[in-house]
């Protein structure tokens, strides 16, 4: 009777760290996947942004004037925003 119960437990616990042998084969598998993914995302981002930083060259060679007016368009806006933002601070 002793015997059976030992031999019993001795193929649960034989049965459990296999599984958990598989549940860590499972999870490095997953980590690598992961990496995996997110190295290629950061090379594709690298090469959008170097893509996007050619047309925008391209763009300021074609069209100087139109370049410049949107450069100073935008910083007006945005110190106008910030203006208005930190007036608004005050105010408070």
């Amino acid at each position: 009777m002793a015997q059976s119960v030992l031999e019993q437990m001795k193929k649960q616990i034989h049965q459990t760290a296999r599984k958990g042998s598989r549940a860590g084969s499972a999870a490095a598998d997953a980590l690598q996947d992961g990496i995996g993914a997110a190295r290629r995302a950061a090379k594709h981002g690298s090469y959008i942004a170097g893509e996007f930083l050619d047309d925008t060259k391209k763009r300021i060679q074609r069209h100087p004037i139109e370049a410049v007016v949107a450069t100073f368009t935008a910083g007006a806006v945005i110190a106008g925003t910030i203006s208005w933002m930190m007036s608004r601070r005050q105010r408070s």
